[in-house]
Order: C-alpha cells, then structure tokens, then sequence
C-alpha cells in the first residue's frame, strides 16, 4: 500500500522539496558546481528553515544507497523521484552529487547571496501568499468572475483570514524592495500566477504597490461610505 503521509514525510520530506525545486529546471548539476534549481534551493532554505538541509543531505544519500527494490515496488511503498531528463542509471550518481553540494554547503558555510528568485519553485517558496492571491484571484477567468481588478481584491480580503492578508502584505513589500526592473516584475507576477494585465495605467510594480496600500487601509463597514 501506498505510504501514510506521515510515513512519507519521515523518510522522504526534505527529498520532495529539493525534487519540487527542480520543477521546469535541468538537472545540470555537476560535482564542481550546483545547477540554477539547486542554488535555488539552498538560498531560500539557508534563509527560512536552515535546519533541513541536514535531513536533506541524510534523505538524498539515504535514498542514493538504497534505491527501492522490487517489493517496495510492488507494493508501492517507495518515493517516485521524478523525471529531470537523466538516464535511470544516473540517477543515483547524480543524488549524491546533490547531497555533496548541500553537505558542503552545511560544513564550509557556502551560503548562496541573497537575491531574486531564480527558478519558478523559488518564487512560490519566497512568495506563498502572494502566489495564492494572484493565481486564485487574478487568473484568467478574473474578468468572468469580477468587474475589475478591485473586485477581485476585495473578494480576497473578504474570504481570507486576516494574518493571511498581513503576511502578504509583508510580501508585496519584500518584493518590492528587490528594487527590480519593471519587466522582471512582470515575469515575477506571471511566475506567482497572474494571467491578466495590471489596469492601466499601471505597471506591475506600480500595481503591487498600490495592492500593499488598499490592503493596509481598513475595509468600511458595511453601509458605512467609504
């Protein structure tokens, strides 16, 4: 039977969360360098939860060693790694380059610099909430289900528990003070989900600011002029 999530979290957790970072990257990675994915990784996971990367390189190694073997198969107790476009026979080798990468990385102190986020993983790892907001909100279908885009905003705020909203408005503001051009805001916004235009005449550093200031500004009761 399939494992419990409890069970998969155990032996495979922090393995799925650098496989998830690989997501739409090339597993490029060679024993001299980490590729783009897992630079990415090592980044954002230094910079919020620092104490993973030891289960990651122990969870790597681990499963590198002892790939699972026919029973396990059958039964399909076992975690799928999945396709990163190398040949099943290097895929154990290049396991535990990933896991000298990040052992190094732990025992030298090789901290990657800050900076913007490089890979799609990156971007809704920094960024969940706004990622929800403008994946949920500001899809395609937003000129279907709203009048405009501050419809959507208040459709938002009106579903959504209040820390959730504070917190993304602590991300709108971190991501604004990445200070960057505005076509890399608008590749930001697209990764994090949006499929529509900011309304004029905004630009999308001008929209997300503006987004931060309505979410600060306390919502009128209702039947109280605005």
């Amino acid at each position: 039977m399939p494992l419990s999530p409890l069970e998969h979290d155990r032996r495979y957790g922090e393995l799925d969360q650098v496989m998830r970072a690989y997501a739409g990257q090339p597993a490029d990675d060679t024993p001299e360098r980490p590729g783009e994915a897992l630079t990415a990784y090592l980044r954002h996971t230094w910079h919020t939860r620092p104490w993973a990367l030891a289960t990651a390189e122990r969870q790597l190694r681990e499963y590198a060693d002892n790939p699972p073997g026919r029973l396990r198969l059958r039964l399909g107790e076992f975690y799928a790694v999945p396709d990163v476009g190398l040949p099943e026979s290097g895929v154990q080798q290049w396991l535990r380059c990933l896991a000298g990468h990040i052992g190094r990385s732990i025992e030298e102190g090789r901290v990657p610099p800050p900076a913007a986020p490089a890979t799609h993983w990156e971007w809704h790892a920094r960024f969940p909430e706004l990622g929800q907001l403008l994946g949920g909100w500001f899809s395609q279908d937003m000129p279907d289900e709203f009048d405009d885009h501050e419809a959507a905003l208040d459709d938002y705020r009106a579903a959504t528990d209040p820390q959730l909203v504070a917190r993304l408005t602590g991300e709108l503001h971190e991501l604004l003070a990445l200070d960057l051009g505005e076509t890399d805001y608008a590749v930001a916004v697209a990764e994090l989900g949006m499929e529509v235009d900011p309304p004029a005449p905004y630009s999308p550093s001008g929209w997300l600011a503006l987004v931060a200031d309505r979410l600060t500004t306390p919502r009128p009761e209702y039947g109280t002029p605005a």
